[in-house]
């Protein structure tokens, strides 16, 4: 979708972005809000990715009212009903905490609440793919309905550009529920493969996984991966309704990014 809209982007180091010449990158820091009026000024819409401590929160979102008329948040399936989404941990209750202050401050505001990023099979899997023909990890039954991130930004571009979108909570995923064996096999499909699961224990999960994440975050996916065993992931069509095309496969998006498998 071409909006013809004009971008600014806030980083703390605007030499080592790598955006399009076209956007205007800007220096900037989340834990220090007396540096974020320069980038806001003249700006309309924000699209906020929370990446820092919480600690900061009410006066970042304090000075974006100031400037801005509207905020697009990504947030997190925190009100799907589905248990994969509803165990406690300490980034669901940062979430809803940014919630609430964004409804009390006055901006018109959208929430966009994805569920599994297909990306994550970039840091989960690709390296074991890349080795070898073993993928050793857990619950490999319990499926998930991966969402590619461009979709995510594709309904992120209609939040920020149209309007319609004020107190609208998306969720989104992608449009099919796989199972993560399923999901191991399809990258094997695409790179001509014969890919082995091999299914780990919670406890083994938990020293092996902590070569690519904190122990917090492998604590939150074990809990919601144990609470999806026998059912069927949450999937919805909201992507499709929003941008007027169909969501992405994961069979779409790991043909997109096979040569991350194959190393």
């Amino acid at each position: 979708m071409a909006t013809g809209a004009q971008v600014r982007t806030l980083t703390r180091n605007p030499d080592a972005a790598g955006l399009p010449q076209q956007v205007d990158v800007m220096r900037g820091d989340l834990t220090l809000p007396d540096t974020l009026d320069a980038c806001l000024d003249g700006i309309d819409t924000v699209f906020l990715v929370w990446v820092a401590p919480p600690a900061t929160i009410a006066a970042v979102l304090e000075r974006i009212a100031k400037h801005a008329r509207r905020i697009v948040f990504l947030s997190a399936p925190l009100k799907t009903a589905h248990p994969l989404f509803q165990q406690p941990n300490p980034f669901r209750e940062v979430t809803a905490q940014m919630e609430r202050l964004i409804e009390s401050s006055g901006l018109q505001w959208t929430f966009l609440r994805p569920g599994m990023f297909a990306a994550n099979a970039l840091r989960w899997w690709a390296p074991q793919i890349r080795a070898g023909n073993v993928v050793r990890w857990p619950y490999v039954s319990v499926p998930t309905a991966p969402i590619d991130e461009r979709d995510i930004a594709a309904v992120a571009v209609r939040a920020l550009c149209e309007e319609g979108h004020a107190r609208a909570e998306y969720v989104l995923t992608g449009p099919q529920s796989l199972s993560q064996a399923e999901q191991v096999l399809t990258i094997g499909q695409v790179i001509g493969r014969s890919l082995r699961i091999e299914e780990i224990s919670p406890e083994e999960a938990r020293r092996e996984l902590l070569a690519i994440m904190p122990a917090s975050v492998i604590n939150m996916l074990l809990d919601a991966w144990a609470a999806g065993i026998g059912q069927p992931a949450f999937v919805t069509s909201t992507v499709a309704e929003i941008t007027r095309a169909p969501a992405r496969t994961f069979l779409d998006w790991t043909t997109d990014h096979a040569a991350a498998f194959r190393g």
